[in-house]
């Protein structure tokens, strides 16, 4: 992977899938807009494909919703499903697990700092976590 290239994390779900990307030098993070669908559909891939394409992304940090004693659920094993997916559409680029437990509360404590509330909060919190997953990753050194 090439150090100078934007990193899209993704908060996997079975509804509604939420990104948020880096700049390519990792100086700046945002939340993007959720994906609205099934989590398993194709037009997920797509959707994901078109982002990694639009912002020259190299690396997809996924979300892997662990059990609280770091044991996979249902959950985990439909995400590493999901996974084996992107990997396989998206050639060159690199996919990688990353927990994201307690991502959702932490997005929640920020959007309500931020002043949402309500239905504005839960609109956002998908790519908001993703947000989180981000910059939990990058905190720990962009680990593999």
């Amino acid at each position: 992977m090439s150090p100078a290239a934007a990193v899209i994390a993704v908060d996997h779900g079975t509804k509604k899938t939420g990104f948020a990307s880096t700049d390519a030098l990792r100086t700046a993070q945002w939340p993007l807009e959720a994906w609205h669908g099934p989590g398993d559909s194709e037009e997920l891939l797509d959707h994901i494909s078109s982002l990694v394409e639009e912002r020259s992304a190299a690396t997809l940090l996924v979300g892997l919703p662990l059990n609280m004693d770091s044991t996979e659920g249902g959950q985990a094993r439909a995400v590493r499903v999901f996974i084996e997916r992107a990997q396989a559409r998206l050639k060159g680029v690199e996919v990688i697990a990353w927990d994201e437990r307690l991502t959702t509360r932490e997005a929640e404590v920020l959007l309500r700092e931020a002043g949402f509330r309500g239905e504005d909060m839960k609109a956002r919190r998908d790519s908001w976590s993703a947000l989180v997953l981000l910059r939990d990753w990058l905190e720990s050194g962009e680990p593999r």
